[in-house]
């Protein structure tokens, strides 16, 4: 048994060793096994988390770093975008805008809430819930970018879009995009969601120069912010992400602008901001763009005008404009503005039809052309032709299609190209809007005046895809018909200027034809010799010097001045001379010879300092030729300057703006330069200009006009200014180079144009208020002096006087009229 239990025990445990064994066999493996791979996951993990600490610590590393000496996104509580500058007209209708960007800032509770929600549907629609940065669209944003045949996408909120606009420049960096997301997080603590969105609402760009959504609405819809509906809202909201692609103006984006809309009607469903119904009426109507007008074409003199009057405001910092905006309401009258353009049009345009200007001379026949181009080629420069110079050309082609001529100035061939801005001066549309073809204008034998061209920048007529204004020139486009290009000789260009006599509020004021803002304003910038309209100046300089009155006789006679060698100045109408004549008849003839010896009587510096007194700026030169209007000035200050008569002698600066900001601008303060008595009687003495002399054509408005018509030599330049008692109206027509005008005058073309703005002006017909200290007599016509009791009415006139200064001797009887008595024979005026 006790073997046995040996035995048992032996085989329990050998047995049990056995087990140990196979046990301890097992064991060292497994621990061999586990120990190692234990080791490397824990390596593994132990890494992991070295790597996301250091990780972390690169991330704060890299913020900590980029996030040093950023912008202070608390000071966008403050922050002022810039404004454009509102002009308007004295009524308050808008006619153009100053700015370096066109804002209109609008506040965010003048915004409806479905434009805004419309911006965060678009953009954002997680705006009102995150903290600036969209982990969630990040997120969405990087894994999408990951798939093959997908556009990158981006994951910018409206916060960072803010900062990116505001307070970073637009580098793509991953330096810029790190100190975004640090800027969106601080302004999200510093302002409020309705401060961010209503500073991405203003801030923004949408296409075409315009920035923030009063402008953009006003832009595309024609219409405030607060009133759009939401069909505009959704796609306004849809612009900002690609302007130039999805813009609704051009044509070729009217899908894109549909399919960018579409979205964020679809969006703004998502959102539960409008019900399915809503957004499928405006998914299904159409696109409703206004017309684009600009509203400085009516009148964009005034632009640049208000432009320097605001500079004057701001000491010359052309910055500072447009810091907080505002609007200038200025003196015009925009009804007038448009009746003195087309007057002044229409004026320049009889003008080119008499001297065929832009239109065929004449024609050749086909016999006689070879002789005509010889003629022409001997005309020629050697060189071919010089600028600023015009030549005849026979038209030998004309293609309808391409709208051009083939001309030849004399074995010298060239190409017309028609459809132009200039070209709609000769070529306007008719009631149907339609232009004449250039065969229904010009065929071959055709002579036409030509020049070379100022610039090589030609566009074609309606070659745009919209009617956007362009940032760029457009560039030359090549004749198809000639290598050469020459254009129509231009015409005359003209000004006109409307004063209110007694405020001295400029109401109208045109610069040339077709003006431009920014362009050349020849009311304010063309300085052109005045000829016989400076005349007035110098009769109230001798009035004013009780050497002479209107009934005073002057020999009309050439003369020659020593101190001006070959120098004998004739009488522009006839060159002949009249001998003895009243004042009054010398004015309102114009008679040369007559001003000149008033201007060597009472000297050429009384002339020139009275001239500045009364309003003329310019550089004056006192010498004789001051008399017959020799040098330059404005028509602005030449129409300034006979309101002062009308005034009553009461001189002051022309006022453009009526207020800035809703703030009254005061009038310039007025100064008696000139008697009242003595302003009565030149303007009594004016209006014989218009019943009996020069300006005769305008007795058809049947109202009292004082007026003095101008021609300088030549006829380089040629004037009207008309005076009653409410209105000065200056009117000058001219070549801008200059060049002589032909048989013109300023009673040919000038006072038809003044003619034509009265008529629409309908003025009462108002008398001048004559002023104390000034008398009347009845004179003989022939010798200014007291008329005799008795004498034939048709002998005398009554006149005016200054108090003191009436004849007191008395003319004999016509028939007794003696060698010693008599003045001129048969004179009437």
């Amino acid at each position: 048994m006790g073997s046995t239990m040996r035995t048992t025990t032996r085989a329990g445990t050998e047995g049990s060793g056995r087990r140990s064994a196979r046990a301890g066999s097992l064991g060292p493996v497994a621990r061999r096994s586990r120990g190692p791979w234990l080791g490397i996951l824990k390596w593994l993990i132990g890494l992991a988390v070295f790597g996301v600490l250091a990780a972390g610590a690169a991330v704060v590393f890299v913020f900590w770093l980029y996030g040093r000496e950023l912008p202070d996104g608390s000071k966008l509580s403050d922050y002022r975008p810039k404004q454009l500058v509102e002009i308007t007209d004295s009524g308050g209708r808008r006619i153009g805008e100053l700015f370096d960007e066109r804002r209109t800032v609008v506040a965010f509770d003048k915004v409806p809430p479905i434009v805004g929600d419309a911006f965060v549907a678009a953009e954002d629609n997680r705006f009102w819930n995150h903290a600036g940065i969209d982990y969630v669209g990040m997120l969405r944003a990087f894994v999408a970018n990951l798939r093959p045949g997908h556009s990158l996408q981006g994951a910018s909120t409206i916060t960072q879009q803010v900062v990116k606009g505001l307070l970073l420049t637009p580098a793509r960096t991953f330096r810029r995009k790190i100190q975004e997301i640090i800027l969106a997080r601080r302004i999200e603590q510093s302002l409020t969601k309705q401060e961010i969105l209503g500073l991405y609402m203003n801030v923004i760009n949408f296409g075409a120069g315009r920035y923030g959504v009063e402008e953009a609405a006003r832009y595309y819809f024609g219409k405030h912010v607060g009133q759009l509906n939401v069909g505009e809202a959704a796609m306004l909201a849809g612009i900002p992400q690609s302007p130039e692609n999805i813009s609704p103006r051009k044509p070729r984006n009217a899908k894109r602008a549909k399919d960018r809309q579409t979205y964020v009607l679809n969006q703004l469903l998502a959102m539960q901001k409008i019900s399915a119904a809503e957004a499928q009426k405006w998914i299904d109507a159409p696109i409703q763009i206004v017309p684009f007008t600009d509203e400085a074409g009516a009148a964009p003199e005034w632009v640049s005008l208000a432009e320097r009057e605001l500079l004057k405001q701001h000491g010359g910092d052309r910055a500072q404009l447009f810091d907080t905006g505002g609007t200038i309401r200025t003196t015009l009258d925009s009804s007038l503005q448009a009746v003195a353009q087309k007057a002044l049009q229409t004026g320049l345009r009889a003008i080119d039809k008499r001297h065929g200007i832009g239109r065929a001379i004449r024609s050749v026949k086909s016999e006689k052309l070879e002789a005509e181009l010889g003629k022409f080629g001997r005309r020629l420069p050697k060189g071919g032709p010089q600028a600023k110079e015009a030549y005849d050309a026979i038209v030998t082609e004309v293609f309808d299609d391409d709208k051009e001529l083939a001309v030849d100035l004399g074995d010298w061939k060239a190409g017309v190209l028609l459809g132009g801005e200039s070209d709609a001066r000769w070529n306007p549309p008719d009631g149907d809007g339609k232009v004449k073809k250039p065969s229904e204008r010009f065929k071959p034998g055709d002579v036409v005046s030509v020049m070379l061209p100022a610039s090589e920048a030609v566009a074609r007529p309606n070659d745009d895809d919209d009617d956007e204004p362009k940032a760029k020139p457009k560039k030359a486009i090549a004749l198809k018909h000639a290598k050469r290009r020459v254009v129509l000789a231009p015409g005359p260009e003209g000004a006109v200027v409307i004063i209110d006599v007694k405020t001295r509020k400029v109401r109208a004021l045109v610069g040339g034809f077709a003006s431009k803002v920014g362009g050349f304003n020849r009311a304010t910038m063309a300085h052109r010799q005045p000829g016989s309209s400076f005349k007035p100046v110098v009769y109230s300089a001798a009035i004013d010097s009780g050497k002479y009155t209107p009934a005073t006789v002057v020999n009309d006679v050439q003369e020659t001045y020593a101190n001006i060698p070959g120098w004998k100045p004739k009488n522009f109408e006839t060159g002949k001379n009249e001998g003895p004549v009243r004042l009054r008849y010398a004015l309102s003839k114009s008679i040369n010879s007559v001003s000149l010896q008033l201007v060597e009587n009472v000297k050429p510096q009384t002339v020139v300092a009275l001239a500045k007194r009364m309003g003329i700026a310019s550089n004056l030169n006192p010498d004789m030729s001051i008399a017959l209007g020799s040098n330059e000035v404005t028509p602005l200050e030449n129409t300034n300057a006979a309101a002062t008569l009308a005034a009553g002698g009461i001189a002051a600066e022309p006022q453009f703006i009526e207020s800035i900001d809703g703030k009254v601008v005061a009038p310039p303060p007025g100064e008696q330069v000139l008697r009242p008595e003595v302003a009565y009687v030149v303007i009594d003495m004016m209006r014989s200009v218009v019943n009996e002399g020069t300006a005769t054509a305008a007795k058809v408005l049947n109202i009292p006009i004082a007026g003095k018509t101008g021609t300088s030599n030549d006829a380089k330049d040629t004037w009207f200014i008309g005076l009653t008692p409410d209105y000065a109206i200056g009117v000058w027509i001219g070549y801008d180079d200059p060049r002589p005008m032909g048989k013109e005058t300023g009673g040919s073309n000038a006072v038809p144009v003044y003619v034509d703005i009265m008529k629409q002006m309908n003025q009462p017909a108002k008398s001048f208020a004559r002023p104390p200290h000034v008398v009347e007599a009845t004179i003989d016509r022939a010798t200014g002096l007291l008329a005799p009791d008795g004498a034939p009415k048709a002998s005398t006139l009554t006149e005016v006087f200054l108090e003191g200064s009436q004849p007191t001797e008395v003319a004999p009887m016509p028939d007794d009229v003696t060698a010693d008595t008599k003045t001129k024979s048969e004179y009437e005026d």
